[in-house]
C-alpha cells in the first residue's frame, strides 16, 4: 500500500469519525476509499467495521453530558446493541461472500436514500412525537437489536435509522438522542469488531490508518461537527457512496 492510500484511508477515516458522530453514515466514506485501495469487498468492512469502532466510542464520549441521567436506559439498550452488533458480525463471516457482494450495493444505495431523506425525516419526527404518545422500552430494545444487527453486517446509514426510530420511540431532546444514537453505535461497533478479532482475517494496518482517523473526527463532530453545511455533507457522502456502488458492480 502506498503512502498516498495511507494517507486518503486516514482522511476518510477522520471525515466517517464526524459524519457517525453527527448523523451516522460515515461508512459511505470509508467502504468505497478501502474498495479503491485494493480490499476485497468482505475485506474491506471487516476492516472498516473495527478501523471505525474506536471513532463512534471517541464521538460517545464527546456527547457524555448530554446522557446526564439515562443511566439505567444506556445499559438496558446497550445490551440490545451488543447483541446485535454480535449477531451481524456472525452473518457477515458465516454467509457466503457473494452474498455480501450483491447486498452491499443494495445497503449503500438504501443507505444514501436514508442520507438524502433525513432532513425530511427529522420533520416528520416532530410530527410523529406529537401525534402518538412515546413506546415502551420492550419496543425500544426491539428496534435497537434490528438496527444493531444490520449495523454489525454493514452499517451503512445505521446512524441514521437509530435517529429516526428513537426519535419516534422516545420523548427526548433531538440533542439527547443522537447522545444515545452514539452509545449504541459505539457499543455495536465494538461488538462485532470483537467478534471479526476473533473469527475473521483482519488487515490490521487499514485498521490502524482508519482508527487514527476516527478517534480524531470523532471528537471534532462532537464539538464543532453541527457547523458543517449539512447540504455538502450529504453531497459529499452521496458523491462518495454512489462510486462505491459503481466500484461494486463494476
Amino acid at each position: 500500500m502506498t503512502w498516498i492510500e495511507c494517507a486518503i484511508i486516514i482522511v476518510a477515516g477522520m471525515g466517517a469519525g464526524i459524519i457517525n458522530t453527527v448523523v451516522g453514515s460515515g461508512t459511505l466514506i470509508t467502504f468505497p476509499v478501502l474498495l479503491w485501495a485494493g480490499l476485497p469487498p468482505v475485506a474491506a468492512n471487516v476492516a472498516n467495521n473495527i478501523g471505525l469502532a474506536p471513532g463512534s466510542v471517541s464521538g460517545a464520549v464527546g456527547y457524555r453530558k448530554n446522557l446526564s441521567g439515562s443511566g439505567s436506559r444506556v445499559v438496558r439498550f446497550s445490551v440490545a446493541a451488543l447483541l446485535g452488533g454480535a449477531s451481524g458480525a456472525i452473518l457477515l463471516v458465516v454467509l457466503p461472500p457473494g452474498v455480501f457482494r450483491v447486498a452491499a450495493p443494495v445497503l449503500i444505495a438504501l443507505a444514501l436514500v436514508l442520507v438524502v431523506a433525513e432532513p425530511w425525516l427529522a420533520r416528520r419526527l416532530v410530527a410523529w412525537r406529537e401525534a402518538a404518545p412515546p413506546q415502551g422500552s420492550h419496543t425500544m430494545i426491539a428496534a435497537v437489536f434490528s438496527t444493531s444487527v444490520y449495523g454489525g453486517y454493514f452499517g451503512a446509514g445505521q446512524g441514521v435509522i437509530l435517529l429516526a426510530v428513537m426519535g419516534v420511540l422516545m420523548a427526548e431532546t433531538l440533542q439527547q438522542v443522537n447522545a444515545l444514537k452514539n452509545v449504541l453505535q459505539g457499543v455495536d461497533n465494538v461488538a462485532s469488531a470483537l467478534m471479526f478479532i476473533i473469527v475473521a482475517q483482519v488487515d490490521w494496518l487499514v485498521v490502524a490508518l482508519l482508527a487514527g482517523g476516527a478517534i480524531v473526527g470523532g471528537q471534532i463532530g462532537a464539538r464543532i461537527g453541527r457547523r458543517l453545511s449539512p447540504t455538502l455533507l450529504r453531497a459529499a457522502i452521496v458523491v462518495v457512496g454512489v462510486a462505491g456502488i459503481a466500484q461494486l458492480v463494476g
